[in-house]
């Protein structure tokens, strides 16, 4: 191999440099090149982005759904509904779907029954935080008990609201269809209607009471020493929130 042919000869030069002036972004961009992707975080879903005015907010929180996001309890407070519309359906489509008269009534009755205990027990203790029941002491006289939880954890608003709600509008509910009933002659369903106006009516009386046993005693405790004012005040305060309260809850 030869060595006087020197070997730069054979390599090209590099191209001459681009020599650059001014700003960086007043250059020419090439024609090419992409478009520069500008990400913006999003969510996943649509359905789970934040309201941006008040009216989503406000539609957001409309519907059954949205009730069952808000409650504190979802699960008792779909119990509550789900025994109650079941024994109304079950009465008022049984005679669409069997003749069978006792598995409409069998039917029915576990409902009601399941309901009575289910809203004694878990609903109004875990939505309203009231509990009552009937004792009988040694000497054979009966007497209610109320129990409620402490004022200072209040129930959760949907919750007690919707709770108060299937108290009164379901007994009202079998009331009209008792009407139905007699007003048609069904005399084989007027007893199924009046054993759910008993469970319904008895719940709604026995809550109601507790209710009101609970603001009693709030009154008590809370303004039982005047704020300071010393006895006087202290008697005369709480005789007027208890006046008010009683006013207030019949």
């Amino acid at each position: 191999m030869s060595v006087s042919t020197p070997l730069l000869d054979t390599i090209e030069p590099d191209e001459p440099p681009v020599k650059l002036s001014g700003n960086i972004s007043s250059a020419k961009a090439s024609p090419n090149a992409r478009k520069p992707v500008v990400l913006t975080p999003t969510n996943r879903t649509q359905g789970s982005q934040m309201a941006t005015t008040q009216s989503d907010a406000e539609s957001g929180a409309s519907g059954i759904a949205g009730i069952f996001r808000q409650s504190a309890h979802p699960m008792a407070l779909f119990f509550l509904y789900f025994f109650r519309i079941s024994a109304i359906t079950i009465y008022v489509i049984s005679g669409f779907l069997t003749d069978n008269y006792v598995l409409s009534t069998v039917m029915v009755v576990v409902l009601l029954a399941m309901d009575f205990w289910n809203c004694r027990n878990v609903s109004g203790r875990t939505l309203v935080g009231l509990r009552f029941w009937n004792q009988v002491d040694d000497d054979g006289e009966s007497y209610w008990v109320f129990e409620s939880r402490d004022p200072s954890r209040p129930a959760n608003s949907i919750d007690s609201k919707m709770f108060w709600i299937a108290l009164y509008v379901f007994p009202a509910l079998w009331t009209s269809l008792l009407v139905v009933s007699i007003l048609k002659l069904g005399l084989a369903f007027i007893p199924i209607v009046i054993l759910a106006l008993v469970f319904n009516l008895a719940n709604a009386i026995g809550f109601t009471y507790a209710d009101r046993d609970a603001k009693q005693r709030w009154a008590n405790s809370v303004v039982g020493g005047g704020w300071g004012l010393g006895s006087l005040g202290g008697q005369l305060i709480t005789g007027a929130v208890q006046k008010g309260v009683g006013r207030m809850f019949g």
